[in-house]
């Protein structure tokens, strides 16, 4: 009882005329009827009344819709699941990507050869919606420490995902050259705040510190690199991880002030961990615990 078998008879079903299923699965008339025959000899029973040139279905076809419908489903869903353990679609910040990513990503083509990975750079909120959506496999994201989380960077409410921390980044308020030691945000010399988009959590961690004791504005940048271009001209202070801003070599003298740890972690649906995801958590988890600075710790 193959799925085509089971195709053939819903379009029969739906249509109620050989002829008119045979143009609409673009098959010979003689193929649909003799693949009708067959399935019928196959469940012992038969599935139409046939009435001239219409085709009714009876008591025992009327059954067998629903198992042929639910079975042609199975048959699809199993399909879509092959194709997908090909291709594994990884979010990731920006700034992970650059920084951490590429012996992960080398390694990984390496024991899995065959399997294809597909990028998504984003914001922790985007990519935690995505994950739980379905439209990414997995994502690096971003966690402050536990006292600097708030209903603005928690993204998993309801519990659906399996959480691993990674990496522990090391976040930093850059400044411009000469800018004299900060104890808190009164003393930044500086107008405003340049930091990535608004789902960013660096940009949320560092909003939160300055608008303690300031009321700077923030400049949405769209590269670090424009960051620091606008830090270094004096035209704003800025939020980067130090891995990002050690792995840029940037030639002007800035001024730094840590902000703290903030935690990456490896966000998957508890539901939808396949193999060649946990294949890539392995490598991400042996990554961590080799980087300096950074921690792996299991979930």
């Amino acid at each position: 009882m193959d799925p085509t078998s089971l195709e053939i008879f819903l379009a029969v079903a739906c249509e109620t005329s050989v002829t008119r299923a045979a143009r609409k699965l673009a098959r010979a008339p003689s193929n649909v009827t003799t693949r009708i025959q067959l399935l019928e000899e196959q469940v012992g029973a038969q599935l139409f009344s046939r009435e001239g040139k219409k085709m009714t279905l009876t008591r025992e076809g009327r059954t067998f819709v629903t198992y042929a419908r639910r079975l042609v489903a199975l048959a699809e869903e199993a399909r879509l699941a092959m194709k997908n353990m090909a291709t594994l679609r990884v979010g990731t910040m920006e700034s992970t990507a650059a920084s951490r990513l590429p012996p992960v990503l080398a390694q990984f083509n390496e024991n899995w050869p065959s399997v294809s990975l597909q990028l998504t750079l984003g914001a922790t909120q985007d990519l935690a919606a995505a994950v739980i959506a379905d439209e990414l496999d997995c994502a690096l994201v971003a966690r402050p420490p536990r006292d600097q989380t708030d209903n603005a960077v928690s993204f998993d409410r309801h519990g659906l995902l399996h959480v691993t921390p990674i990496y522990q980044e090391e976040l930093l308020l850059i400044l411009p050259p000469n800018h004299l030691p900060v104890r808190d945000a009164s003393d930044i010399r500086s107008r405003q705040l340049a930091a990535l988009e608004p789902g960013c959590t660096y940009r949320r961690v560092a909003e939160r510190w300055v608008r303690l004791t300031a009321d700077l504005p923030t400049l949405e940048v769209g590269s670090y690199h424009s960051m620091l271009a606008h830090v270094v001209a004096g035209n704003a202070a800025g939020v980067i991880p130090r891995s990002v801003l050690d792995g840029m070599h940037w030639s002007a003298d800035i001024e730094v002030h840590s902000l703290g740890p903030v935690d990456t972690l490896l966000i998957s649906k508890r539901d939808r961990r396949s193999a060649t995801l946990q294949g890539l958590e392995a490598i991400l988890v042996s990554s961590g615990a080799a980087t300096p600075g950074s921690s792996a710790r299991p979930s």
